[in-house]
């Protein structure tokens, strides 16, 4: 047997395989592409405000550039081609006329029917014999018909009727499929043939060597290095090594903001003549007289004397254009205006790396520090600065104004909950806020998401008691209160109440479901929970679009140590703002789980509740866990458990004519214990916590 290599000339095949592996790689691309966003920044709703920052179009333009950069470009062209290539291919499909290849039937070729008996296949051969012999046949000049064609036809006739009557063709026809026995192999290849005709080949190996030499390795190579380079937080391995040479346990906000200054991303931002053109007319601007701090800048002394001592160079010049960020320095330069915007975004994404080497070494201090910095170049606001700034309108001499000569600052809830005329009276006037400022001002701040801290308590899923090594839940329960609401309803005890699902109930084991109650406060069903994002964070100087994260972890206050982890809540259970734009003041439910100490004990930690976008959001409070020892914990289990008799025994009928006066025998209802089940495993009762853990639910604000 021989093999035959065919190339496809005709254009039959090949359209077939290159569609099938473009759109291998075009659909899934074109998906990726069209569909829709799971970015929170992009579908969480807005803070409603007309106001307007200096350079607002300078920042517009960065969040655009950045919008841009992240749909892809180079990923909708591929798309774009990728499709081009699939429609030619498809048109060369429809369009291309194909042969296919028939087996040999020697049935269809005598014309007879497969059922014929032997007589008559001898019988229809002897009538074709008379037509399609060579001694008999004449060609037919009006069918286009030669001898040759006509010879051939009586020779596929004859070999068909031998495959039906002679027994040794008959056997090949029947092993083989054809009466000459085995056959040779066609091979189609799906090229068409140009390609490897003479003179094409040295083109071919050219491409070969382009895709198989060139472009795989360095898209290969492209990948594994930008794995390699990064960290998991989205910075320079180089970065993060700076950062780490950077710490200290005593950092700061300033020292923080110095660090990061450190972080190499900022060379691609200020190459070649950018590195320190204008740095000292930035240095001049910064280090002027403040009219709240001893410099605009927002810097103090501490921070002065690193910024003179770092030489020359992009990071000096990050580190200027940070500070005239913080400050909201005006430095009558767009090209520094747009970079003094485009330097807060990545010193941002440097702080979150900052904190992730702060929580390996477990110290509070820096771990707060690095919120707190992160709250604060969001909103534009130097360290150390009021809370104030980040309302619109608010200049250093409405924020002076406001607070006096106090040596603490206001925050804005604690502005807010001032008595509307005593605010009018000390913001709005001559140099300070008009009234439409004002009523600007008093509009965002009553949009911002406030979380309130209600309640917060340990539990354990189905158990009474928290016992060592336990997996423990720490709830959070709280409100989304935005700063000079009145119309804040009573919290309703209930909410407070955290009941476990029914163990079989998956769905709201794996809090798919929440728990729907009635009147009285019992679960009457659970409804499936689809996650509600805050709103975007209210920053008109960030040149992103973000929104709000909040940070639970606890500490020993004593030691000054992380007890356990941040955990980071992004969405809620519950909307917190109507479509008009007024709060629910649903109860929200925060969960956070830890293993519980080793040994039995009552341990104190703070549980520090921490904004990362908004300045003075933050709760700080005590919370007390009390792990109770197993076998101890076991025993009052037990005794919780003991039921009562029988109604059929003489216990249980004593029991009953005591409790109801009714005579023996008669029915008497049993306690239904199982009304009161999710009461008595209810974890954060009052009988509970005195079981199981205390928590000081008075919140401390930040400062």
């Amino acid at each position: 047997m021989s093999s035959e290599y065919s190339y496809d000339e005709q254009g039959q095949f090949y359209p077939f395989f290159v569609f099938t592996l473009t759109s291998i790689v075009t659909l899934p691309l074109t998906y990726n592409l069209l569909a829709p966003t799971k970015d929170a920044a992009a579908l969480a709703p807005r803070t409603k405000t007309s106001y307007q920052p200096e350079h607002a179009d300078l920042i517009q333009a960065l969040r655009a550039a950045q919008k841009r950069k992240q749909r892809k470009i180079k990923r909708a062209i591929a798309v774009v081609l990728g499709w081009a290539m699939m429609a030619g291919m498809m048109y060369l499909i429809i369009t291309t006329q194909r042969t296919t290849a028939k087996l040999w039937n020697p049935y269809d070729i005598l014309g007879i029917s497969e059922s014929a008996t032997e007589k008559q296949i001898k019988s229809h051969y002897r009538k074709l014999g008379l037509k399609f012999h060579p001694d008999k046949a004449k060609p037919d000049p009006a069918k286009n018909e030669t001898i040759e064609i006509l010879n051939n036809k009586w020779v596929d006739l004859t070999k068909a009727y031998q495959a039906l009557t002679d027994e040794d063709i008959r056997n090949n026809y029947i092993q083989y499929g054809h009466p000459d026995g085995r056959q040779s192999m066609s091979i189609g290849i799906a090229l068409p043939q140009f390609i490897i005709s003479e003179g094409n080949g040295k083109y071919v190996v050219l491409v070969y060597a382009l895709l198989l030499g060139v472009l795989l390795p360095y898209y290969v190579g492209s990948w594994w290095y930008g794995t390699q380079r990064m960290t998991k937080e989205g910075v320079l391995v180089e970065s993060a090594n700076n950062l780490f040479r950077e710490y200290t346990d005593n950092m700061d906000e300033g020292d923080l903001v110095t660090a990061l200054s450190a972080g190499k991303e900022f060379e691609e931002v200020l190459r070649g003549d950018k590195a320190e053109s204008g740095l000292s007319k930035i240095e001049s601007r910064i280090l002027a007289e403040g009219k709240i701090t001893p410099f605009a800048g927002g810097l103090s002394v501490k921070d002065k004397e690193k910024l003179e001592d770092i030489e020359g160079g992009v990071r000096r010049k990050v580190l200027s254009l940070l500070w005239a960020y913080l400050g909201r320095v005006e430095l009558d330069d767009q090209a520094l205006d747009s970079a003094k915007y485009m330097v807060a975004p990545i010193a941002q994404s440097l702080c979150s790396s900052f904190r992730a080497i702060a929580l390996a070494y477990g110290n509070t201090g820096p771990i707060l520090s690095s919120f707190h910095t992160s709250q604060r170049l969001i909103q534009a606001v130097p360290p150390q600065a009021s809370p104030l700034f980040q309302l619109p309108h608010f200049t250093p001499a409405v924020v002076k104004a406001i607070e006096g000569d106090s040596k603490t600052h206001l925050t804005v809830q604690e502005f807010m909950d001032l008595p509307d005329s005593q605010r009018r009276s000390v913001a709005v006037g001559e140099g300070l806020l008009s009234e439409e400022q004002y009523t600007t001002a008093v509009d965002v701040a009553q949009q911002l998401p406030y979380f309130r801290v209600a309640k917060a308590f340990f539990k354990v899923a189905g158990e009474r008691f928290i016992i060592p090594s336990s997996l423990v839940t720490l709830v959070v329960k709280g409100r989304f209160i935005p700063p000079g609401r009145t119309d804040v309803p009573e919290i309703d005890e209930l909410d407070l109440e955290d009941i476990d699902p029914a163990e079989d109930d998956l769905d709201a084991l794996m809090g798919r479901k929440k728990a729907v109650k009635d009147a009285n406060g019992k679960i009457t069903s659970r409804e499936e929970g689809k996650p509600v994002s805050p709103p975007t964070t209210y920053a008109p100087y960030y040149a992103r679009d973000q929104t709000p994260r909040w940070h639970v972890f606890l500490s020993d206050s004593k030691q000054g140590k992380m007890a356990v982890p941040p955990f980071t809540f992004t969405t809620f259970d519950k909307p917190i703002f109507t479509d008009n734009g007024k709060p629910t003041y649903h109860m929200q439910t925060l969960k956070a789980q830890f293993a519980a100490p080793p040994q039995a004990g009552i341990y104190t930690f703070v549980m520090h509740a921490v904004c990362d976008s908004f300045i003075g959001f933050d709760s700080r409070m005590q919370v007390t866990l009390n792990v109770e020892d197993a076998s101890k914990a076991a025993a009052m289990t037990a005794e919780d458990e003991i039921s009562e008799p029988d109604e059929d025994s003489l216990a249980g009928q004593m029991s009953a004519l005591k409790g109801s006066g009714s005579v023996p025998g008669t029915t008497k209802p049993r306690r239904r214990k199982d009304e009161d089940s999710e009461d008595d495993d209810e974890s954060g009762t009052e009988e509970d916590e005195s079981d199981t853990s205390a928590t000081n639910t008075d919140t401390e604000p930040e400062s």
